[in-house]
């Protein structure tokens, strides 16, 4: 998830603080406000009471690294050559496919938003899960951030309990919260920057496996699900091989997200304490869809198909709520496809500094939709050449207004959906619109070459008599 903080822009005698939360994994339908009836997510429910919420917000990848590479760049996965996590899923014999040869670190060269927003006389700060980089020379302190606190170069926690394991985070007393532990670092740096405008990147390692939360609240779940009526529809069903949860009831993961809601909370109420509530824009997101298919399955992403490491749209609709005080209307509701490029130029426009064209290259500002100047739709693409762990198979995506395409890499197939009449893509109507689907696939294919897109390459070494890594789609 993401919450970003900003000072009012019609009031140019303020400049805004920036606080972006972004959640690990945390699912489309996860909270409250997006449809949860299990987990319980009070606090993130009043923030989009009070903020701008998009139905139609997409990671830029259906997977973790990719997705917060673009966040940080305003560039695509496939323009930056950082296409999976890192440093990736090993090629297996099971392949069709092997890997491209990607990009294992966010490049030095390029300049974030942490970078542009510090030159431009904001105090920056990453607490939480960085990913981007396996040495300490490619850790947020290289990247604008003058204040590191729990990134590194994993983007799973050792532990959600103290101690910790992270080399850029002292442990607490035994047993203390990870999560807690991150708000309560988010909170000094909050208040010794109060006095002057600061961006805060907030990249919680919630609700990422693995699957651990404080043992009060598992009960709280585990009892709740105890009590839900039973239930027609199967707990999971199959999809390309995989098995894929149709449920939410898991306890654990429950319980986390509500340990993820709380500590949210206490950030909104300290910013109305220190009384900066008027002047910072929060926005809240998450960096791909939530895990369906494997580490546990714990949540499921329905109505849409699919999860984390998928090419489905619950592989990479993610929720999105914007709070920017006096410019956005509290408690509406925006359904304008939009990708995680467009923060980059977004944040700048919305602090009052100059946009950066030749950086942000992928993505353009939403101020104009925030503010209700609703834009011309635009077509959004995806580039996964890779297995995910997942289950997910090597693929591109573009959506175009309502009409998604996805192309298959292994044979070239492509399915197309109508998200407004199908948000779940169960009917493929590749076969019953072939102009639709011609055009989309020579708009995506038109895109592939201009960003130098990176292609899987046949795998030698394919044995389909192998057992994959996880079982997935194998066209």
């Amino acid at each position: 998830m993401v919450v970003l903080a900003l000072v009012q822009a019609k009031a140019p005698a303020m400049i805004a603080n920036i606080v972006f939360i972004l959640a690990d994994d945390l699912g489309w339908s996860d909270l409250g406000c997006y449809g949860s009836t299990f987990y319980e997510t009070p606090n993130i429910d009043r923030l989009a009471k009070e903020s701008v919420r998009f139905t139609d917000a997409y990671a830029a990848a259906c997977i973790c690294s990719p997705t917060r590479a673009s966040i940080l760049t305003g560039k695509s996965p496939a323009r930056l050559r950082l296409t999976d996590w890192l440093t990736g899923r090993p090629d297996q014999p099971s392949q069709k496919l092997n890997r491209p040869d990607f990009q294992q670190c966010l490049a030095l060269g390029e300049v974030t938003i942490a970078e542009a927003l510090r030159d431009g006389g904001y105090r920056t700060a990453s607490i939480g899960k960085w990913h981007l980089g396996e040495s300490p020379e490619t850790w947020p302190e290289q990247q604008g951030f003058e204040l590191n606190i729990g990134g590194f170069n994993k983007g799973t926690p050792p532990s959600y309990f103290s101690p910790y394991k992270i080399p850029t985070l002292t442990d607490g007393l035994p047993g203390e919260d990870l999560t807690d532990r991150l708000t309560d670092e988010a909170l000094r740096f909050i208040e010794s920057s109060r006095d002057k405008p600061f961006f805060l990147y907030l990249p919680y390692y919630a609700v990422h496996v693995p699957l651990q939360a404080k043992a009060e609240d598992v009960r709280k779940y585990e009892t709740k699900a105890a009590k839900l009526p039973p239930s027609e529809a199967p707990e999971f069903r199959k999809d390309h091989g995989c098995d894929v949860r149709q449920i939410q009831n898991h306890p654990v993961y429950a319980a986390m997200v509500a340990n993820l809601d709380e500590n949210v909370g206490r950030l909104m109420d300290k910013l109305v304490a220190l009384g900066l509530d008027k002047n910072t824009i929060v926005i809240f997101t998450s960096d791909n869809g939530g895990l369906s298919t494997s580490g546990g399955t714990p949540t499921s992403n329905l109505p849409l198909r699919g999860g984390k490491g998928w090419g489905y749209e619950g592989g990479t609709r993610v929720p999105l709520l914007v709070k920017w005080p006096g410019n956005t209307k509290s408690d509406s509701i925006d359904r304008a496809p939009l990708i995680s490029a467009d923060f980059y130029p977004t944040l700048l426009e919305m602090a009052g500094l100059p946009l950066l064209p030749d950086q942000h290259l992928d993505g353009v500002s939403l101020v104009p939709e925030l503010q209700g100047e609703h834009s011309p739709k635009r077509p959004l693409f995806w580039h996964y050449p890779h297995y995910s762990n997942q289950g997910g198979a090597p693929h591109g995506a573009v959506r175009r207004g309502d009409f998604k395409l996805i192309e298959w890499y292994e044979d070239s197939h492509v399915e197309l959906y109508n998200l407004r009449k199908d948000p779940g893509e169960k009917t493929d109507l590749a076969t019953a619109e072939p102009g639709q689907t011609a055009a989309l696939k020579t708009l995506l294919y038109e895109w592939r070459d201009q960003v130098h897109a990176q292609m899987p390459t046949p795998n030698p070494d394919y044995d389909p008599k192998a057992s994959p890594l996880s079982s997935g789609p194998r066209h």
